[in-house]
């Protein structure tokens, strides 16, 4: 090589883009003739150039070409240097993009090119392919987040993992959710107002945060905070103290003017499931008493709550944690009571259905007299089983029920009228077998006129509420109240049952997938990181390529229209990204 040459036929990366942006703005030739120079295709030089425009706006600019090395000793850092930060997180493995988020967060604003040449400057090799389970489990790094406060809304770009998370903030306005917030009796705080405390609570319990910990990762993702108009979440000892202020009837009084919504938006069909779930207390309290926990297959010292759940919609209506066995009988009552509460003319609900447990034949009899049908498991006891065993095997029917997952079944069913004492009436009793349990099932209503197959079928879909109060203990992190973050276990329930509901609407809305869990909605549509732009009249989120990116996209643009008031009332634009 001449020394001519070593100009103009660079070998090195950085001298070839060198030259050619030399060429570009120097010697002012197009790009199209620079790209053909230099051997890029047109779009590859015009990223370079964009990525060299972006680099040479930074506040901590680096010259990427040239390097000049420091001499002496290196001076110590106070903790908060931009290149301190950038080398500690990278030693903890958080990715380049992960590195952009938290220094967002912090309000450093510099390019993700930026800290992709400080690291290679430094010796920082690529971070090896990481799974799921270790990007949930970056390790804290102990870096300062900026100060919870309002958004000004001024116009400003930030990358945020949580891109997906804002894709929940048009259902939260069209179901008018936000106005319902809005007008509860929750408290405000001195710097929030009731409707950026609320979003906050749901920004985690939509997220697939499964243990609030005292390392509040959370403060330091800018996406989150959008969500419920701030800057950054609050931090761990904001929750706490919010919660302490929650009282049981602000949870009832907002899941009424709730129930009400439901009813009026036709989203609760004539049949609900009622059930129980057992919340785990890991404290040294005496209070709680000892209720069965069948994930752990013992009782211990726990909270019994209850649920009722719409089988059509998936819709969770009620719940409360608050039940005592003296009182648990009654609890179909008050459910009823709580219903009837928000009826907007005709009483849309005939069923109730629930497990063997749920109450006792006087409140069975309420329910009829009320006009309300019912649909309930009786207890075995050695004397019927031996009486099922004894039916002629030709007198049993053949019929096929759902499972979960999309799936049916073969079941054997037996039919026949008793009365029972504590009850005074005619009762319709059905035997079930073959339905995978040791012993036979035995369903009793006060439903004389369906078919028989209409009455397993109906008991069948009350079945699937198991899968939705799994999953409540799973994503939502109901038996989890042992962490750092100490908050009231009903309020917890309250905004696990928002935060359900908020999936389901949004579900509801992707064909072949509504009847997905939380958590796999999750993973396929919202688990997704972004580019946000905060403009004049309306903020762009531009979302990371990804294979259901195209079905979320065409279901936000019906949104494009619409307004978020507690984003100063700016519109919310879905984009793709260029990048995956």
């Amino acid at each position: 090589m001449n020394n001519l040459s070593f100009f103009t036929q660079p070998i090195s990366v950085p001298q070839k883009q060198y030259e050619a942006l030399r060429k570009y703005y120097v010697e002012k030739k197009k790009a199209k003739d620079v790209a053909k120079e230099f051997g890029y295709t047109y779009r590859a030089f015009t990223s370079i150039v964009s990525d060299f425009n972006n680099t040479i706006k930074e506040k901590y600019f680096i010259n990427p070409f040239f390097i000049t090395k420091k001499t002496g000793r290196p001076m110590a850092g106070d903790g908060n240097n931009i290149n301190e930060i950038i080398f500690r997180l990278r030693k903890k493995n958080f990715s380049i993009e992960d590195i952009k988020i938290s220094l967002d967060a912090m309000g450093h604003k510099i390019a993700e090119n930026t800290i992709y040449l400080m690291l290679k400057k430094d010796g920082f090799a690529r971070l090896p392919k990481r799974s799921k389970h270790e990007k949930h489990q970056l390790e804290k790094v102990k870096i300062k987040a900026a100060k919870t406060s309002v958004l000004s809304f001024g116009d400003e770009n930030f990358k945020t993992s949580s891109g997906g998370l804002l894709c929940f903030l048009p259902y939260i306005k069209q179901y008018g959710i936000d106005k319902l917030i809005s007008s509860s009796s929750y408290p405000r705080t001195k710097s929030l107002d009731v409707m950026q405390s609320i979003m906050s609570f749901l920004a985690l319990k939509l997220s697939d945060i499964r243990r609030y910990s005292s390392d509040d990762m959370w403060c330091m993702d800018r996406g989150s905070g959008l969500f419920a108009g701030l800057n950054v979440l609050p931090k761990t000892s904001w929750f706490s103290s919010y919660s302490d202020r929650v009282t049981r009837d602000m949870n009832i009084n907002f899941l009424k003017q709730m129930h009400k919504t439901w009813l009026e938006l036709g989203l609760l069909g004539d049949t609900v499931n009622l059930d129980f779930t057992t919340i785990p207390y890991w404290g040294d309290d005496d209070q709680f008493e000892n209720n069965w926990a069948g994930k752990r297959n013992k009782a211990l010292a726990s909270m019994l709550a209850v649920l009722a759940h719409d089988p059509g919609t998936g819709i969770i209506d009620y719940g409360r944690t608050d039940v005592k066995h003296k009182n648990e009988s009654d609890t179909v009552l008050e459910f009823l009571d709580f219903y009837k509460d928000g009826e907007q003319g005709d009483n849309p609900l005939k069923y109730i259905i629930f497990d063997s447990k749920f109450t006792n034949y006087g409140n069975l009899r309420k329910l009829d007299d009320n006009n309300v049908k019912f649909i309930t498991i009786r207890r075995r006891g050695a004397k019927i089983v031996e009486e099922i065993r004894n039916i002629p095997s030709k007198e049993w029917k053949k019929i096929r029920v759902e499972q979960s997952g999309n799936k049916k079944r073969t079941i054997k069913v037996y039919e026949q009228t008793l009365c029972l004492k504590g009850y005074g009436k005619d009762l319709r009793q059905i035997y079930i077998t073959g339905n995978g349990k040791i012993k036979p099932a035995i369903i009793i209503t006060n439903d004389f006129e369906k078919s028989i197959n209409e009455i397993v079928r109906k008991y069948a879909r009350r079945w699937l509420v198991e899968k939705v109060i799994s999953e409540h203990i799973e994503f939502f992190h109901l038996n989890r109240v042992s962490s750092s973050m100490v908050i009231k276990v009903d309020f917890d329930l309250t905004m696990s049952i928002v935060a359900h509901n908020i999936y389901r609407l949004f579900a509801l809305d992707l064909e072949g997938y509504s009847h997905m869990t939380s958590q796999s909605i999750y993973e396929k549509f919202i688990s997704n990181p972004a580019d946000v732009e905060i403009r004049e009249h309306k903020i762009i989120v531009k979302l990371k390529k990804k294979r259901n990116l195209p079905m979320v996209l065409e279901n936000m643009d019906k949104f494009k229209e619409s307004k978020m008031p507690w984003l100063d009332n700016k519109q919310l634009v879905f984009e793709g990204a260029t990048y995956s």
